[in-house]
């Protein structure tokens, strides 16, 4: 048997004091199985995919044992859960084994989930079905590919053992999750809310020589903090709203200063369009249904900024005025970055005023008919480059999944009228058709993580213990702005009994 490779391990956050974190070894599992290596983020990390998924490898992944150089911990964080404020959370089922420094240059969490119970458990069991496993492995590895900032999946592994939840004993399973760090707004917290400036200002440091070392050079660098991490969230969510993705529960302890996406509990992407859209099956007063995230954003932004206060400036008033004005900002970056994007998927380059109009009519028409999100603007891409039809080309691109609800938003007198508009202010771009058209399809993703097919792959698994479907789905999400009549199955919306309209936490 080939020996454990000796990876970069390089523990920074283990370095600081024993208040951030309780050391914590993973609790082996009987009998972990493979399921599935992510080959390119194992290279990218240093990490040799073949040895990741031989038995030594798995044994690695299911917590059973323990790299050298990996210093285990489970950190500890508050946070905000639901508007409530819960002094004490942390990480209950998750095991932080180190941090990788990757071909790339950069610092890379490498933290085991599923792995077993630690001080912040709460009672819980620490483990995790296989059901939540996959759907975080799928979600994740879509947002990548999407290119929205996010933590990765490097690998899942069945347990062999089951674990105990609302529907039953279900099959357990670990993910091994790879993020810039896993420092969330919740972690400033814990230490504010117990007055503890002193472990505040080492942990803002930490944040700002691992994410936003330019800071360091500002006049008054936890300030800066502040500023750039307003800025990433702005960007977040900007790009979560233009993919109609849904986070379920955008707590202060799901955010990460690290400007990632994190936590795919019970998240969803958007099939029919809806402001008020709510998938978490726990969120039951909507508060982080589609259209408010980027409000609630800016409330956790606002809880950030008051946990910063004590080390903003030495005068009160002064930290108080210059927080309240960095995290002013957020509406009008958050708009600009929105702007951006939602007039890139619809064509257009260069903002006009009657833009925001043109695109509010569209979502007004779309929320009417109940079209579906993410075809509807795959199909303006493919109107792109059209004649004057109102109808999609018989191109062989989405034509086949044009089916239900887009179509009768397309057959709309009032679509018409919308039709003609966007076609008038497409006229004044600069490019040709079929270069705006090409970057049309650039932007508008043809394959999203639809919720049905996602339960469609945990029921194979789950039940039958076949994971073709997963692979399956994974790969396919891997080219999510590519489309071929063959791939027809991915896109289509679902049909109504198909349509999963609740999603549920793995806790």
């Amino acid at each position: 048997m080939k020996p454990p490779p000796v990876l970069p391990f390089d523990n920074s956050y283990a370095r600081l004091p024993p208040q951030f974190y309780a050391a914590q070894l993973p609790t082996p599992v009987s009998a972990p199985g493979l399921i599935r290596i992510n080959h390119a983020l194992a290279h990218q990390l240093g990490i040799d995919p073949m040895w990741l998924q031989s038995a030594a490898g798995v044994e690695i992944i299911a917590g059973n044992s323990i790299l050298a150089g990996a210093e285990p911990i489970a950190t500890v964080y508050a946070g905000h859960q639901f508007g409530g404020w819960n002094p004490q959370l942390g990480d209950g089922r998750a095991i932080l084994l180190g941090e990788l420094i990757g071909r790339d240059g950069l610092r890379y969490d490498l933290q085991l989930k599923g792995a077993g119970r630690t001080p912040y458990s709460r009672g819980g069991d620490g483990r995790s079905p296989l059901g939540p496993v996959l759907r975080e492995y799928i979600v994740s590895e879509a947002m990548a590919a999407l290119g929205v900032p996010t933590s990765r999946a490097l690998a899942a592994v069945t347990s062999g053992e089951t674990v105990l939840r609302e529907q039953g004993m279900l099959p357990g399973a670990v993910l091994a999750r790879v993020a810039q760090s896993h420092i969330r707004i919740g972690t400033l917290q814990f230490f504010a809310a117990r007055q503890d400036n002193d472990s505040l200002r080492l942990l803002a440091d930490h944040v700002i020589d691992r994410h936003y070392p330019a800071a360091r050079a500002a006049e008054r660098p936890y300030l800066a903090l502040l500023e750039l991490a307003v800025s990433g969230q702005a960007s977040l969510m900007a790009q979560w709203q233009s993919y109609g993705f849904i986070h379920g529960v955008m707590n202060t302890d799901n955010m990460l200063l690290s400007g990632e996406t994190i936590d795919y509990g019970p998240c969803a992407f958007m099939d029919s369009y809806h402001p008020d859209t709510v998938y978490s099956y726990i969120d039951r007063g909507g508060r982080y249904a589609y259209g408010k995230q980027p409000t609630i954003a800016h409330w956790n932004l606002v809880q950030l900024a008051q946990a910063l206060l004590p080390i903003l400036h030495v005068d009160t008033d002064q930290a108080l005025a210059s927080a309240q004005a960095a995290v002013n900002t957020f509406s009008d970056l958050f708009l600009a970055a929105y702007r951006q994007r939602m007039n890139a998927k619809l064509g257009l380059s260069e903002y006009m005023e009657e833009d925001d109009l043109l695109l509010q009519d569209l979502l007004t028409l779309m929320a009417d008919h109940e079209a579906d999100f993410t075809l509807t603007f795959r199909l303006l891409a493919d109107l792109g480059n059209a004649s004057s039809s109102s109808d999609p080309p018989e191109s062989g691109n989405l034509q086949p999944a044009a089916a239900g609800n887009v179509k009768q938003l397309f057959a709309l007198p009032a679509f018409h009228g919308w039709l003609e508009r966007w076609r008038k202010r497409l006229a004044l771009e600069q490019s040709d058709a079929a270069t705006l058209q090409t970057n049309m399809y650039a932007v508008n993703p043809a394959i999203i993580a639809r919720n049905h097919l996602v339960e469609e792959v945990i029921v194979a698994a789950t039940n039958d213990q076949n994971f073709k479907p997963f692979h399956a789905l994974v790969d396919r999400l891997a080219a999510p702005f590519s489309y071929a009549p063959e791939h027809a199955y991915y896109a289509y919306p679902p049909r109504p009994e198909q349509i999963v309209a609740r999603t549920f936490c793995g806790t």
